[in-house]
């Protein structure tokens, strides 16, 4: 029975693809085929007369993640492999081209680029799984339509703000931390200050969170703004802007609320009893571990794979302070984020994690990273042993740590079968550094002289 291996390269309406064997020479050399019924027949047709030259062959194909360009060719493989010996997998677009800069192919083009994936399944067929059906791949479409929702909303908002302070400055002290909803309301219906001045009370009033008071101060500030753009352009530009922001939150509320209907996951259900986690956070988290935990063997391995650990850059007389190795996809620890900053608001029990990592020294940012390590171990733990999240296990389990204690093996062990020569061809940093070396280990030494009794008053003791 012979391997083929089938590289495909996706573009928008159309496809390459390069048929190899397991030599890497190539059986069929590059063919580009349109996304259309036309394009998908004429790919069977093809597949099913090469099995008709080759009756105990079977071909492994495989396409690059292209943001969804790739689903239809891969549905139409999934059909074809029912009925004929094809398997077909989804590869992630890093990989591919670190193995093909390791060939040291300087060119890239379509036909180049399906040679390289037909490839990378020889070269690394260890780590491919093929034929895997993805069962939550509608819930991942809605998560990625809720989350352009929200960038969006949150690009609009950033642009209102040089707008709040032109046309409405003394309304700026009511947007602290977010824009109320009702203050949207109130300048999609008066869009500059010179609208609101006018204003009635009565019609203020109407606005939900607007007492009578705070209806009074808004009109009265209005009327004594310093406010500099009242003309139309600003006025309707304001007004649009708003809706757009208000239309924008009605659809994140709607999706937000439909998703509680719709989804029936346990694992969600699990990951919404954490704190600050919601039913949308949930999803996305839920989506980035793959919709299996025991794709990770441990909670280490899921940390590393949303980019926590910290990472260490040394070499030579070079080093830079450990810092988050931001690996892997953004959308986990955009997440992530936000979830330990609402905890931390809540001062909720991350919030003691918080607290405890700035006692250290340890900056804001660098807290919040240790928090987000610590909410990834959290998650896996829940969705590993499918319990739901109970903070006093997780403090039971701090305080039966044993405290860290210094190893018996020494620091400088790889210097075991060479002391450092001063008079070897390094640089001055490095002069510098292994002086500091040589004194602070001479300091320890005193210190334990220091410290041990003499020999003649042992002597005399005895």
């Amino acid at each position: 029975m012979a391997n083929y291996y089938l590289g495909s390269d996706v573009s928008k309406g159309y496809a390459d693809f390069v048929l190899i064997n397991q030599k890497k020479k190539i059986i069929e050399s590059n063919f580009q085929l349109d996304d259309t019924r036309v394009g998908h027949q004429r790919l069977e047709q093809f597949l099913v007369e090469f099995f008709e030259n080759n009756p105990k062959a079977t071909i492994f194909a495989a396409f690059e993640s292209t943001g969804g360009y790739e689903n239809n060719w891969i549905q139409t493989m999934h059909k074809i492999g029912l009925n004929l010996p094809v398997n077909v997998a989804r590869l992630n677009p890093t990989g591919v081209y670190h193995d093909k800069q390791a060939s040291l192919k300087r060119n890239s083009t379509d036909p180049l680029s399906a040679l390289a994936i037909a490839k990378y399944q020889i070269n690394h067929a260890d780590v491919i799984r093929y034929n895997e059906q993805d069962p939550f791949k509608s819930m991942k479409k809605y998560y990625v339509t809720y989350r352009s929702f929200f960038k969006t909303r949150t690009k609009m908002l950033n642009q209102l703000e040089s707008f709040f302070y032109t046309a409405h400055p003394e309304l700026v002290k009511y947007r602290k931390d977010k824009t109320p909803l009702w203050l949207l309301r109130l300048v999609s219906q008066y869009p500059v200050a010179d609208d609101l001045a006018n204003a009635k009370i009565q019609d203020l009033v109407k606005i939900p969170f607007i007492t009578n008071e705070r209806a009074e101060e808004i009109i009265l500030a209005a009327q004594q703004s310093v406010a500099s753009a009242v003309d139309y352009p600003t006025r309707l530009a304001m007004k649009e802007l708003v809706d757009h922001v208000l239309n924008l939150e009605k659809s994140i509320k709607n999706l937000e609320k439909q998703a509680k209907n719709f989804v029936n996951v346990p694992e969600i259900d699990l990951l919404c009893s954490i704190e600050s986690i919601g039913i949308m956070s949930a999803i996305g988290l839920f989506i980035e571990t793959g919709g299996n935990i025991d794709n990770f063997l441990n909670a280490k391995k899921l940390s590393a794979y949303w980019g926590l650990p910290p990472r260490l850059k040394e070499s030579g007389d070079g080093s830079l302070v450990p810092k988050m190795s931001k690996e892997g996809r953004v959308m986990p620890r955009a997440i992530l984020f936000m979830v330990v900053l609402n905890n931390i608001q809540r001062d909720g029990h991350i919030a003691e994690i918080y607290k405890r990592e700035l006692q250290k020294g340890k900056c804001k940012m660098s807290a919040i990273g240790v928090c987000m390590n610590k909410m990834s171990r959290i998650i896996y733990g829940v969705l590993k042993n499918r319990t739901p999240y109970n903070p006093d296990i997780d403090r039971h389990y701090q305080h039966r740590a044993k405290p860290k204690t210094e190893s018996a093996k020494p620091k400088n062990d790889h210097r075991r079968f060479q002391k450092a020569d001063p008079d070897a061809p390094i640089s001055r940093k490095q002069i510098k550094k292994r002086k500091e070396r040589k004194q602070s280990q001479s300091e320890q030494v005193a210190v334990s002289e220091i410290k041990s009794p003499p020999l003649v008053a042992l002597t005399k003791i005895s």
